[in-house]
């Protein structure tokens, strides 16, 4: 079973709160959403791995096993072009769960018109393998949902 953990810390709401209906209705995967505090913060790796992909919008970190995580910063926001976030990692690097990755400020996507809602997605997870959590308080690099 893989721990994956908040990115971000905020008020766990689910996928279906999310305000695009590519999350929302889980045409990108399984998974849950965070809406953020509205603070300047760092979004970290949610399991250990490798950064596949990376944006200043969004990344995804595979692990050893293959399976990947996607962590998408606000909706609308590759919009930005990047303004507002600050990379902190490389594409290709290993890390562990909580390594910072993306800097940023939720208030500031917000004050820009946009959804600093957070989904993390759990990429190619099969129905009934995924024991998510749609509620509560996180803080970033606590345990968010687990992937069997």
């Amino acid at each position: 079973m893989t721990a994956v953990l908040a990115p971000v810390a905020g008020r766990v709401v689910g996928l279906a709160a999310v305000p695009d209906p590519v999350f929302s209705h889980g045409l990108v995967g399984l998974g849950t959403a965070i809406d953020p505090a509205r603070v300047p913060g760092v979004a970290v790796a949610p399991i250990d791995g490798t950064v596949a992909k990376l944006h200043a919008h969004a990344y995804v970190i595979v692990g050893g096993d293959g399976r990947g995580v996607l962590v998408h910063l606000g909706i609308d926001t590759v919009e930005l072009r990047g303004e507002g976030f600050r990379v902190l990692a490389t594409e290709g690097r290993r890390v562990r769960a909580g390594t910072p990755i993306v800097a940023w400020n939720p208030a500031l996507v917000e004050a820009g018109g946009r959804s600093p809602m957070c989904p993390v997605i759990a990429l190619d997870a099969q129905p009934g393998a995924v024991a998510l959590v749609t509620t509560g308080q996180v803080r970033a690099g606590e345990r968010l949902f687990a992937w069997d």
